[in-house]
């Protein structure tokens, strides 16, 4: 190490090398941590030592070459070239006479070249190899220097290794995990002489080998310093290191080991600062010091003599401390048995009065299944009588439904003579009801009374149709001629001084959007009851065709129209006008009779068909014939059938 010069021109000392905190005798496998091998080898050393260099000139084959001897011949005292360049002539005709041109420097020779066509082969190894070829090689190599590894450590007096390392894969200098010889006892951490037996498995081997057997005395081992990064000198094949307490420790020699320790091993004597040697303990010091060991080696005597007593009372008293310490284990049993004694009783208890429920239960499920055969044997009994009168039921049924479709037809046949609806000639989806043209939603150029009127007519027809054909009106209408009304229970918007949820169906004296809102429900209401026998309307704003196309629908069928029924709506009211009823009195006495309508009941009832109503006025006017009363009176009777009143 070189020295380093103060400002003063002194020389300064080298900086002191690390010592170790172990002196040689104090090393024990207590003190082993862990364990390293670096530069791990397979294969032995060659036995002895190469002649040469191996290169081209040492095979034979290539002297044979005349480029090559010519090479050789011209380039004499000159030094070997790996150059993998062509060499050339500067002139061609040089080469009969063999002489070359003169280099121009004197420390650097010219390689003669011999014209084209002749190159020098390349002396490298791999030069022209493909880089395939190339790693596939490094790998052969690699794989024939890297191993798995494993170790185990063996001491004197156990035929078993007293630790084996896990195994460290694919690895040149393996690293294994750092151990402790604590748990051995001391028996083994005591010791300062262990044997390392290492074991090996490259790619190309099928079976662990055996790699080494090597002992060592710690006391031996050269000390390297706290980590190998501070440590530059080259380390042997399969060189082994030693990571004790106080750093890293390895053997370089093979020489066995003495038994006692090296003088210059030994620590140095102390010196204090100024130089001078300090005197070593005094004699009563060391007399002191070896009393207090007499002292602690009776004391270790007493205690050991203690500890065997203690044994050997216990050991005659074993069966009483057996038996003592059985008292509280049998007792607790004895809890445990009891509970579960308590538990086994309680299970049993709630098993009986399962039990007993279920014998309840099936007992009272026997007696309802012997009831259900009972009933099911008497409806079997009369299962025969049922289906008689169940299909008596269904043709009734079906003779009813038939009756109520004629009776539908008869009445929509009447309607349409009572309400005539007629298309205008000339005019394309034009009619008139009764004689009186209504637009379809567009009412620009008809006259106020006569839309009224027609609506009014269109009103009547929808309320006379809602009960026959079972469909309630979900915009009641209010009939009161030319001043009808409809009514949106949902409205919500601007509203008049009595309802604001009523339409008008006229347009005098009313706002106009009011009177369209009032016309687009009607024509909603015609939809209703058009989709109620299975229609669609193209449009709902064309009032008397859809209209005209429900009434149609409603009239078609087989047959001919049934007649009307005796008796009708003139058969409630008496030939004077007034009603036939009075009171509660005589409708009591009309429920308690037998049941049937009287004659003069049936007479009224048929005579309802030869009523008819007369041609209003030219101006729309309401109808003051008493029949027109009646009629619009049973109008208004049939408009009220519905879930919103």
């Amino acid at each position: 190490m070189a020295e380093l010069i103060l400002a003063s021109g002194q020389t300064a000392p080298p900086p002191p090398r690390e010592r170790p905190w172990l002196l040689p005798y104090n090393r024990k496998l207590r003190h082993l941590q862990g364990i390293t091998i670096r530069n791990l080898t397979l294969s032995s050393a060659p036995s002895r030592s190469r002649g040469k260099t191996i290169d081209d000139e040492a095979i034979p084959s290539t002297l044979k070459s005349p480029t090559k001897a010519l090479a050789l011949r011209e380039s004499k005292g000159l030094a070997h070239s790996r150059s993998s360049s062509d060499l050339k002539f500067k002139n061609s005709s040089q080469l009969g006479n063999g002489s070359l041109r003169e280099p121009t420097t004197p420390t650097k020779a010219v390689r003669p070249s011999f014209g084209k066509g002749l190159r020098r082969r390349t002396t490298m190894e791999w030069a022209n190899a493909s880089p395939l070829t190339r790693q596939k090689k490094l790998e052969d190599i690699t794989a024939d220097r890297m191993a798995d590894t494993f170790f185990t450590l063996h001491v004197e007096k156990h035929d078993e290794p007293v630790y084996i390392s896990e195994v460290a894969e694919k690895a040149m200098n393996p690293n294994f995990k750092f151990f402790d010889l604590g748990p051995c006892g001391p028996g083994v951490t005591r010791l300062d002489k262990l044997t390392i037996r290492v074991w090996a498995k490259s790619e190309s081997m099928t079976a662990w080998q055996y790699l080494m057997d090597y002992t060592v005395q710690l006391r031996s081992l050269q000390y390297i310093g706290k980590s190998l990064g501070t440590f530059r000198h080259p380390l042997p094949p399969n060189c082994v290191l030693f990571h004790m307490t106080d750093g890293i420790y390895t053997s370089f020699t093979d020489l066995p080991t003495r038994d006692g320790a090296r003088q210059e091993a030994l620590a140095p004597p102390k010196q204090h600062p100024d130089g001078r040697v300090l005197t070593s303990s005094s004699y009563d010091a060391l007399m002191r010091l070896s009393t207090l060991d007499d002292c602690i080696q009776d004391a270790l005597v007493t205690r050991d003599r203690i500890a065997d007593e203690i044994e050997s009372i216990l050991a005659m008293n074993r069966d009483s401390i057996r038996a003592v310490e059985q008292v509280p284990e049998t007792e607790e049993s004895l809890r445990t048995v009891q509970a579960a004694v308590d538990a086994e009783k309680r299970r049993v208890n709630f098993a009986r009065r399962r039990r007993d429920e279920l014998k309840a239960n099936i007992e009272q499920r026997r007696q309802k299944m012997k009831a259900g055969q009972e009933q099911q044997a008497q409806v079997d009994a009369d299962l025969s009588e049922q289906r008689g009168k169940c299909k008596e039921l269904k043709d009734l049924i079906a003779k009813v439904d038939e009756d109520l479709l004629g009776q539908r037809r008869r009445v929509c046949e009447d309607l349409l003579k009572l309400y005539p609806i007629e298309p205008v000639p000339g005019k394309s989806l034009a009619f008139t009801i009764r004689g009186l043209l209504l637009p379809n939603s567009e009412f620009d150029d008809s006259k106020d009374e006569v839309t009224a009127a027609a609506l009014s007519y269109v009103a009547q027809v929808v309320s006379q149709l809602s009960p026959y054909l079972s469909v309630s009106l979900p915009y009641p209408i209010n009939l009161h001629g030319s001043a009808s009304t409809i009514e949106d229970p949902l409205a919500i918007g601007h509203s008049t001084k009595n309802n604001p949820r009523i339409y008008p169906l006229y347009m005098k004296g009313v706002v106009r959007y009011r009177f369209e809102y009032g016309v687009f429900l009607l024509n909603k209401n015609i939809e209703i009851l058009s989709n109620a026998l299975g229609l669609r309307p193209i449009d709902i704003r064309q009032t008397l065709p859809n209209l005209k196309y429900l009434l149609y629908v409603a009239t078609a069928g087989k047959g001919e129209l049934p007649a009307r029924k005796a008796g009708g709506i003139k058969g409630l009211l008496r030939k004077d006008g007034m009603s036939s009823r009075k009171g509660s009195m005589d409708s009591t006495a009309t429920a308690s009779s037998a049941g049937t309508p009287t004659a003069e009941l049936k007479r009224n009832l048929d005579d309802v068909g030869a009523k008819r109503i007369p041609a209003p006025r030219a101006n729309g006017a309401p109808l003051t014939a008493v029949g027109s009363l009646k009629q619009n009176s049973t109008m208004q009777t049939g408009s009220k059938l519905r879930p919103h009143d």
